[in-house]
């Protein structure tokens, strides 16, 4: 049988699953009248059809791969239409009453969706340095580090290296020319490096990248500001430029980003109970409702 390409500027793959959907209807063997014209499988009175499928493939996989995607949706439909049959016969009608079940979990999505397009729409998403400020000055209990926290240099080379003594006199340098020297060198020369000592990490983070051995890293942090240690394929030179210990109250720096999600969550909610209560207030006003 011979299939005309209506539109001959259609992605081949495209085509290709409108074929693969075409032959699976042609070989059908159902002839039934209450058939639709696009179905491509049925279980007893349930059709499924093109249309159902239509997304679930994307068009730049290959034909190959589509068919197969097509077959086991195909045969997973088959397979809970049969059992929901079955069900659907054998309980009895005190166990198939979800009426109740169904409008509540349809509820709880139309609210979702409207209260997320209110927030689209509503939310002040603004939160100024000085809001941020007052956030942390007045919970200062929210902010207590579980992990201690670093501002660091950091620069890790190959064992090998001719420059060693050069980073090592750039990085220990305040020089602002020496800090650009410095960047400039661990870009052309250096394995890895973290030239941001206005940023505070997780002491555990750098550990990761420094072969330190510590049981006592508040005793190491409090004894160390300057590391400078060798492994056998690389070279390491760490210049710490601040600490905080955990069980302290954390840096508003570290904590910034944390503050203006909570700052944002806040207004949400606020927003959502207001628009709750305002619904509330106005069909109250209406006679919307009646409690007997």
């Amino acid at each position: 049988m011979k299939f005309k390409i209506a539109n001959p500027n259609m992605p081949i793959n495209r085509f290709l699953l409108i074929l693969i959907v075409s032959c699976i209807f042609i070989s059908s063997c159902e002839t039934k009248k209450t058939k639709p014209n696009n179905a491509v499988a049925r279980v007893n009175d349930k059709y499924l059809t093109t249309d159902d499928i239509a997304d679930i493939v994307l068009f730049k996989t290959h034909a190959e791969d589509s068919a197969a995607v097509i077959k086991s949706f195909i045969d997973k439909w088959i397979k809970e239409q049969i059992i929901a049959d079955i069900a659907e016969k054998n309980l009895p009608e005190s166990k198939k009453q979800f009426k109740n079940q169904l409008n509540a979990y349809r509820n709880s999505l139309v609210i979702y969706e409207y209260e997320k397009e209110l927030i689209r729409q509503k939310l002040d998403t603004i939160v100024t340095e000085q809001q941020i400020k007052d956030y942390y000055e007045k919970h200062p209990a929210e902010f207590i580090l579980k992990d201690n926290i670093v501002k660091v240099n950091f620069v890790k080379l190959p064992v090998n290296s001719t420059k060693i003594n050069i980073f090592k006199n750039l990085i220990l340098s305040n020089n602002p020319v020496d800090k650009i020297k410095l960047n400039n060198e661990c870009k052309r020369h250096a394995v890895n490096f973290f030239l941001d000592e206005n940023t505070w990490l997780l002491f555990d983070d750098l550990l990761k990248e420094i072969p330190i051995k510590t049981y006592d890293q508040e005793t190491f942090l409090k004894n160390n500001r300057f590391i400078e240690m060798k492994d056998s394929e690389y070279y390491y030179l760490v210049n710490i430029k601040g600490f905080m210990i955990k069980e302290s109250v954390s840096s508003l720096d570290f904590e910034k980003n944390r503050i203006v999600n909570i700052i944002l969550n806040k207004r949400k909610l606020e927003l959502i109970e207001n628009m709750r209560e305002s619904l509330y207030q106005e069909a109250q006003r209406n006679n919307v409702f009646q409690i007997y």
